[in-house]
């Protein structure tokens, strides 16, 4: 998965932001103006906008002369593919487990507790899917590695 610049980013939480519910993505302009405070050119957001797109961080389709982008996977999946990539960065992969799960809050800690027990299946009423918002699980299309259902779907 491809990491992000600063100013990608910032483009990037401009689009996580925005409501996919209410909108089927943003505008050039629309992304330009969240990012007020950056006095950025209008051609400087749209050059971001079509590196994003060509890296596969982003989807757009034409609307008339203009282009609507939204993000094509949630910033979570984005995060917990980052973490995946991390530990395939070589070493021992158990070692960066353990030493990630002992760095955790006692809040973090359960809520992994939950994921995991979750995925083992020990949980027979599904509280733990419910607490944690998981799914079946399914192969990401673009690494192979298993990923939650809503992930999936996000790309």
């Amino acid at each position: 998965m491809t990491r992000l610049g600063d100013l990608e980013r910032a483009v990037m939480d401009v689009l996580w932001d925005t409501d996919p519910g209410t909108s089927d993505g943003v505008t050039v302009r629309e992304v330009a103006d969240a990012l007020d405070g950056r006095e950025l050119a209008y051609t400087t957001v749209m050059t971001v906008l079509d590196r994003l797109a060509g890296k596969g961080m982003v989807e757009r389709q034409r609307e008339g002369r203009a282009w609507r982008y939204r993000p094509a996977a949630s910033r979570e999946a984005h995060i917990a593919q980052l973490m995946l990539d991390a530990l395939d960065l070589g070493g021992s992969r158990d070692a960066a487990l353990v030493r990630f799960a002992r760095s955790v809050t006692g809040t973090e800690a359960e809520v992994l507790r939950a994921a995991l027990s979750a995925e083992a299946g020990l949980t027979g009423s599904g509280s733990a899917e419910r607490e944690t918002g998981l799914t079946d699980r399914v192969e990401d299309p673009r690494s192979g590695r298993p990923a939650l259902a809503d992930e999936a779907t996000d790309r």
